[in-house]
Parts: C-alpha cells; sequence; structure tokens
C-alpha cells in the first residue's frame, strides 16, 4: 500500500480530488491509519481510478459513475449508457451549432450596419391560447380598426375582459398593396358563446417563434419586419404560419405614429 500522496503522484489525480471521491463512496482508501487519518492505496485501485476519469471523460455525473461501479458494469449496461450519453451529446453539439450560427449572423449584421443592431430577435414557444377574434379583409393593416370595434363591442356586451395582450394574426402568405387578410384577437378564459362573426376558439401550441420587439409607431414597423425576416434566412429557418402582432403598450387614441406603441412581432419557424 502507499500514502495518498504518493497514489496522487502515481495516478496524476490531484490529493484534493481523491478526498472528494472518498466522500462520494467513489474510490475508498484500502486503509485509513487509525491513530493519524492518512489513507492509504492500494496499486490495483489504479485500475478503477482509471475507470473512473475514462467515465467522466465521456460525460457522466459522478454520481452516474458510482452507480455503474457499484455492482460492477456489466456489457448490456455500458452499452445503454453511452447510447444515452451519445444521444445527449448530440442534442448538445446541434444545440451549439445553431447558437454559432446566431452569433455569426450577429456579427454580420454589426459589421453590415458598423453599429448594434436596434433589434433583438429571440426564438420562443407558445402555449395555447383561448381567443375571441373577428377576421376579415382590410384595405391596409391600419385599417383593422374596424375589426377590432366589432370583436370589442361584443365582448362589452357580454361584459368579458380580456386576460393579455391582444394581438393580430396576418394570414397572407405574401405581402400585399392592399386587401389584406387580418385576424384580430383577444385571449380569454371561461366560457363564452360565439357569434356570427366572432369565433371563439384555441389557437394550438407553437414550437418555435422567431420574435422581436418594436418601439415606436406603425409608421416604422417594416423595418423590424425586414430585420426579423432577414435573421430568419440567416439562421436557416422559413416561415410555416402566419405572422402575429402582439401589442404590448397600444397606441393612444389609436395613434399608428404614437412613440410610446410597443409591439413584439412574432414568426412561427421551423428548420
Amino acid at each position: 500500500m502507499i500514502r495518498i500522496g504518493d497514489f496522487s503522484k502515481l495516478s496524476r489525480v490531484p490529493v484534493k480530488t481523491l478526498r472528494y471521491y472518498d466522500e462520494l463512496n467513489l474510490l475508498k482508501p484500502s486503509h485509513v491509519d487509525d491513530f493519524t487519518g492518512y489513507r492509504y492505496y492500494a496499486y490495483e485501485q489504479v485500475s478503477r481510478l482509471n475507470r473512473i476519469l475514462a467515465l467522466k471523460d465521456l460525460g457522466f455525473s459522478l454520481e452516474e459513475i458510482r452507480d455503474l461501479l457499484k455492482d460492477g458494469v456489466t456489457l448490456e449496461k455500458m452499452k445503454g449508457m453511452l447510447i444515452l450519453r451519445q444521444g445527449d451529446i448530440r442534442q448538445k453539439v446541434a444545440e451549439e451549432s445553431e447558437r454559432l450560427r446566431r452569433v455569426e449572423a450577429r456579427l454580420r449584421l454589426i459589421e453590415q450596419e458598423d453599429a448594434v443592431p436596434g433589434y433583438d430577435v429571440v426564438i420562443k414557444s407558445a402555449e395555447p391560447i383561448k381567443v375571441a377574434s373577428v377576421r376579415g379583409v382590410v384595405p391596409r393593416p391600419a385599417d383593422q380598426g374596424m375589426l377590432w370595434g366589432e370583436l370589442e363591442a361584443y365582448l362589452g356586451q357580454k361584459n368579458v375582459r380580456a386576460v393579455g395582450a391582444c394581438f393580430s394574426l396576418y394570414h397572407d402568405d405574401e405581402y400585399k398593396e392592399r386587401d389584406w387578410d387580418i385576424e384580430v384577437c383577444e385571449p380569454l378564459e371561461g366560457e363564452l358563446p360565439a357569434a356570427q362573426r366572432v369565433k371563439i376558439y384555441t389557437l394550438p401550441a407553437i414550437p418555435r417563434l422567431a420574435c422581436l420587439v418594436h418601439h415606436g409607431g406603425f409608421s416604422s414597423i417594416g423595418h423590424a419586419y425586414e430585420t426579423l425576416m432577414k435573421w430568419i434566412g440567416e439562421n436557416g429557418y422559413h416561415i410555416i404560419g402566419p405572422a402575429r402582432e402582439f401589442y404590448l403598450k397600444e397606441a393612444k387614441n389609436g395613434d399608428q405614429d404614437d412613440p410610446n406603441t410597443v409591439t413584439e412581432i412574432q414568426l412561427p419557424v421551423e428548420k
């Protein structure tokens, strides 16, 4: 047997680490002197220590390694654990690759504009939302007020209040000069009967939404859309559903150029 210091030199593992492995019951000393408290290890314990280090290098936690070594490592158990690790690593590689693409896209944007971008694009998910909505074709987005008036009149008649930020859905597949297909929505809780023009239903969950927040009037919101569309293309996504505009701070008195308006634009995307 050899003392812990010599075992540390032999195995090239710090004494502090060996003591920690002892506390975890991962690698116990072969003998502990009752009088001095010195830890002693057997030469053959290097083999177990090397297995611990090898499993740790593969990404297993110390708790997982302890469980693996407790009753001996069977071939099938080791194979199963390695397959799980393989899946975890592949997922992390994919996530980091996607993060790298976002970093590169942001760098390109900074280089092109020679400034920090005014918009921050993030990927979110959306839970199902129960809404009351009115859908119609209006000449321009600025004319959707007639749809809101219809929806708000019905909710007021039923004495129902929204439970979150109202939003619009833009159903057209492409940009149009006029005759926009727009659905205005108010999030609800509880039951409410539908009407001839008012629809009550639940919007499904969306796994991925590319989102940015626009501060200012709607006359300048086009630049926000351009930025978001560019980001989507540069990061390998494509749009799979209608755009959503959440009105986090609504325009005062319906003023389309109110500089205090805050709107979050959300576009459903996938790779």
